[in-house]
């Protein structure tokens, strides 16, 4: 595909790896790129590869980003997803500005981007609605569950399930005080919830000729709490008569609101009836746009400024080919086995599996990751002939990935990746809320660390220099932490058991990582990569990071008991404080709300006894491990003697 553009320069407001993204096709075109940073993104990979960049208070001032387009000439300003890339107001005011949005009108963004007013839409042009309710009717008189939705915005924030009457009023207040926070608008929406349910959305792209196209659909079910996990094109599960129904739809309901742009039609199919509904119209590229662009070849980016342009789209619905499976899994700065909770730190050494797949991402080696945008930090995407091709070439990109000094979800997206249900297709959107994936077992792991502590000279000032391994004979236990204190024996004489082959010293990166080829009984050979840290060893094995180190020896390695304290578990906002000094509470109870990197995590007592201190104030920032609530175990000798 081939264009010949007017404009000549394109301002992305956005950062990271979308910004990335649109630049590496803008450069492509020949067009001039102008990136935007706040001060915490100044040496951002996204500020180098641009042609200018200007500083900006923050990615949501509408006034300083249009200032900053103005400023550097930008023909086009492109808003990438998240941020501005669905305000109304920001589109407006470019189009005062002069200046061309690679995205629809104002009005329709605003029409579009409110799931009340789309819905209206929907029906209007003939497609069918989810079922729903009203506030003002009682809530004892409706068919549980039921969802409870923010009409401002997406992403699943403001969503909230609710299987009862009794809980209602709690999850509508939950719903609003979220939504108002995210979007600045506490308007919901009572619908119908689809307990087995597969989340259908279709690509669309439409020009200002009138030429409206589908670029067929993608199912993006595999989701956690209405967030994203993995998505995939095509729909692994549908028909062609189905298939052909839903594109048909999306693209009656792009006519009907006169869209132009790359926009994205979603839809709920109901597994027990196949009948599917309208959801919502997002009003920009979506994360997942990778792999449409790997089953049709196409690049949405240049077609997106293409249409900005004033062009006409360069192809027709009948050469919108559908070839081979793409799979795309989004990697998250999130302990995934420790209840998903964000994180934060440096991701002191990065490597990414280039070879192997697609990898959209902004994360490089010494890159701080912070809590003040959202911790998606990349996708991997991989095409193939077929579904099953495309999943096992993925498992094996996200082998190949490793991410030192920071916790994230790659050994979570690798294990879910190899479940039967997800090779099977019969993961729903309700499937990961009521399902635990099993973690890598860390045996493997501790083996590969042992093995390199004993046949190597242990770091300088390593607290292993004491402990170390006689290589001769049989070797002797060390002790290793991994979440509490385990002896662990290597068994480097069974090669039949675990045989570790280190590679050439070529390959070893300048950062020390070590790359092993692994071969185990009962799993096969695979690889892992290991990084000595001054106390210890950290390694990366099925894109799970362990770090290996030894125990206080104070302490004996036993696992310190809790105490009753309550700490922040990341850096954020306190948003609700439910207890008391001298409340009674039991084990789960919840003591308050915070709010961290976009998500609400509660705050709940370890044991029963009784609230000895409240720290924690509404409104207050706290740090990672500050002291919240105290709670002093009741005691169970002298109750039960009374």
């Amino acid at each position: 595909m081939s264009s010949s553009l007017s404009i000549r320069s394109v301002l992305v407001a956005n950062r990271g790896e979308i910004a990335l993204r649109v630049f590496r096709t803008a450069h492509r075109l020949g067009l001039r790129t102008v990136a935007l940073y706040t001060d915490l993104d100044v040496a951002a990979p996204h500020v180098r590869a641009a042609d200018v960049a200007v500083r900006v208070p923050n990615y949501l001032d509408i006034d300083a980003v249009v200032a900053a387009a103005v400023e550097t000439g930008a023909d086009v300003v492109h808003p990438g997803y998240g941020f501005l890339s669905e305000r109304s107001a920001f589109a407006a005011a470019l189009q005062e500005a002069g200046i061309a949005l690679a995205g629809p009108s104002a009005d329709v963004m605003e029409l579009m981007g409110r799931k009340d007013a789309a819905r209206e839409v929907a029906v209007a042009a003939g497609v069918p609605v989810v079922p729903s309710y009203s506030f003002d009717d009682d809530p004892e008189t409706f068919a549980y569950p039921i969802l409870v939705k923010a009409a401002a915005g997406g992403g699943g924030k403001g969503m909230r399930v609710v299987r009862s009457a009794g809980d209602f009023t709690e999850a509508v207040a939950a719903a609003r005080r979220e939504s108002a926070g995210a979007f600045g608008d506490d308007t919901l929406l009572l619908e119908k919830y689809v307990e087995s349910g597969r989340h259908l959305e279709v690509q669309v792209m439409a020009d200002t000729r009138g030429t409206a196209l589908h670029l067929w659909e993608r199912d993006c079910s595999t989701q956690r709490r209405h967030q994203k996990v993995l998505e995939e094109a095509p729909a692994p599960t549908i028909d062609d008569d189905l298939r052909h129904r839903l594109c048909s739809a999306a693209v009656d309901l792009t006519k009907q609101v006169g869209y132009v742009g790359a926009g994205t039609v979603e839809f709920l199919l109901d597994t027990a009836t196949n009948e599917f509904y309208f959801l919502e119209m997002n009003t920009r590229l979506q994360v997942e746009h990778p792999v449409t662009e790997s089953i049709t070849g196409l690049d949405l980016v240049e077609l997106q400024l293409l249409v900005a342009d004033g062009q006409a789209l360069p192809i027709s619905q009948e050469q919108v080919r559908s070839d081979g499976h793409a799979i795309e899994a989004r990697v998250y700065a999130e302990d995934a086995f420790g209840g998903f909770l964000p994180q934060a730190g440096t991701a002191t050494v990065v490597r990414w599996p280039d070879r192997l797949a697609r990898v959209d991402q902004a994360l490089e080696s010494g890159q701080v990751v912070s809590t003040s945008y959202d911790p998606m930090l990349g996708k991997v995407i991989v095409h193939g002939p077929d579904r099953e091709t495309a999943r096992q070439g993925l498992i094996a990109a996200l082998d190949a990935t490793a991410i030192f000094g920071l916790t994230t979800n790659t050994g979570f997206l690798r294990a879910l990746l190899a479940t039967d249900e997800f090779r099977d297709a019969t993961i729903d959107t309700a499937w990961l809320d009521h399902h635990e994936v099993e973690a890598p077992d860390p045996a493997p792991a501790r083996d590969i660390a042992a093995w390199h502590l004993a046949t190597h000279r242990p770091v300088t000032g390593s607290a292993f220099d004491a402990d170390g391994f006689r290589v001769a004979g049989d070797p002797a236990p060390v002790r290793v932490q991994l979440d509490e204190p385990v002896v662990v024996r290597p068994r480097l004489r069974q090669v039949d058991e675990l045989t570790v082959r280190e590679l050439a010293d070529t390959d070893r990166d300048a950062d020390g990582v070590v790359r092993v080829d692994v071969d185990l009984e009962g799993v096969g050979r695979t690889t892992a990569f290991l990084r000595p840290m001054r106390r210890g060893v950290e390694v990366t094995w099925r894109g799970q990071r362990f770090v290996f180190i030894p125990p206080d020896r104070a302490a004996g390695g036993a696992a310190a008991p809790s105490d009753g304290t309550v700490v922040a578990p990341m850096p954020g906002t306190v948003l609700d404080v439910r207890a008391a000094v001298g409340d009674d509470v039991s084990a789960g109870d919840v003591l308050g709300v915070m709010e961290a990197m976009k998500m609400e995590l509660t705050l709940k007592a370890p044991h029963d006894g009784t609230v000895g201190s409240v720290t924690a104030r509404v409104g207050n920032q706290v740090a990672l491990g500050a002291r919240l609530f105290e709670v002093t175990a009741h005691d169970t000798d002298s109750s039960e003697a009374s």
